[in-house]
């Protein structure tokens, strides 16, 4: 604890803090409030009733409206904190609301009943992080069903990209041949072009094959990218050539080169490439709603949308499933977070 609070409060040189010190700190919690606020909110907002979620002005915690008991209702009766004509104040149950009058009464006293003005109430609420809306979402939803297939795309996805890529990325670096230089602008240059302007042509393809409804025309189209090709050559280019050349005079083929040499020194490159494949499989949106039309083959942000319908959407709902889709990403970088540093640094990425 000692150590993260040195570090938290370290100086320029100085022991005390001087004015670049104090804008450094200052820019430093305005980034991470922007960066992480709106995840801050949207998992408390996940908890949220839907009257809550449109409630003005809104909240930050999720709250609940404390109920009772009251013998002859069948219904618990939420409770008020009511402003009565002498200026007292009461916590009374409300009956029910007819207009701009709501009928109370005291949960102690349940004979008398007590007519007041909507205006002259305030809800009696405590804050609740409760899992309702998991639950009713993951019924609602057929989450795990989505859940498997976003899991099956962006599994077999990434590995197929780690594997062309790579191959893609040491025969780029590791041979040399006349118009070695040429295919890698090329390949660099496609990332000019939007995915708006090649969709058709791609879904011609998938649709002419018999991919399309199948989690395999998903999938192999964004098997190989050029950011990939470019990450893991940069990366590559640093391997010395008198290694795989020692290798060679062992007798170790190509295949067995890039298999036990070249990929376990390319592991920090590889981990970055493997956070956005996973990233960019995980979040597509646009490419699975053109392919898929079968809800069975829904992916989970596919799925997502089923909660807008054309005159409600449920938001409360939408917010825990997003929660619960984000977690997966979550994990995955931090198990390999620590690879982006290094993976990063050594590409000439910025």
């Amino acid at each position: 604890m000692r150590t993260v609070l040195d570090f938290l409060t370290r100086t320029g040189g100085t022991k005390r803090l001087s004015r670049a010190d104090l804008l450094t700190y200052l820019y430093l919690s305005l980034g991470t409030v922007l960066m992480f606020g709106p995840v801050i909110w949207l998992a408390l907002s996940s908890f949220k009733p839907q009257p809550q979620l449109v409630r003005f002005p809104p909240t930050l915690l999720p709250y609940k409206q404390e109920s009772v008991l009251v013998d002859g209702y069948d219904q618990p009766l939420d409770l008020y904190d009511v402003t009565l004509a002498d200026g007292s104040t009461r916590r009374l149950a409300q009956i029910r609301r007819v207009g701009i009058e709501a009928q109370m009464l005291d949960p102690d006293n349940p004979t008398d009943i007590i007519t007041v003005n909507i205006k002259d109430r305030q809800p009696v609420e405590s804050i609740y992080f409760g899992l309702e809306n998991y639950t009713r979402g993951i019924i609602a939803f057929d989450f795990w069903r989505y859940f498997r297939n976003s899991a099956i795309v962006t599994v077999v996805s990434t590995l197929i990209t780690l594997l062309i890529n790579s191959m893609a990325a040491f025969g780029l670096s590791k041979y040399r041949f006349k118009g070695r230089d040429v295919i890698f602008v090329i390949i660099l240059s496609t990332l000019m072009v939007p995915l708006s302007v090649i969709l058709i042509p791609i879904y011609l393809v998938i649709n002419e094959i018999g991919w399309n409804n199948n989690l395999l025309g998903v999938i192999v189209p964004a098997a190989a990218t050029p950011t990939g090709v470019f990450l893991l050559r940069q990366y590559m280019l640093t391997i010395p050539d008198e290694l795989l050349d020692a290798a060679r005079i062992d007798g170790a083929t190509e295949w067995r080169i890039y298999w036990q040499i070249v990929l376990p020194l390319a592991g920090p490159a590889l981990a970055v490439l493997a956070i956005f494949s996973v990233m960019w499989r995980w979040n597509d949106f646009l490419w699975p709603l053109i392919v898929l039309s079968r809800k069975e083959l829904f992916t989970l942000q596919i799925g997502l949308n089923s909660f807008q319908g054309e005159f409600n959407t449920q938001w409360d709902l939408v917010l825990a499933m997003t929660v619960l889709t984000l977690l997966p990403i979550t994990v995955v970088f931090a198990f390999l977070q620590r690879y982006i540093t290094t993976g990063i640094a050594t590409t000439g990425l910025k």
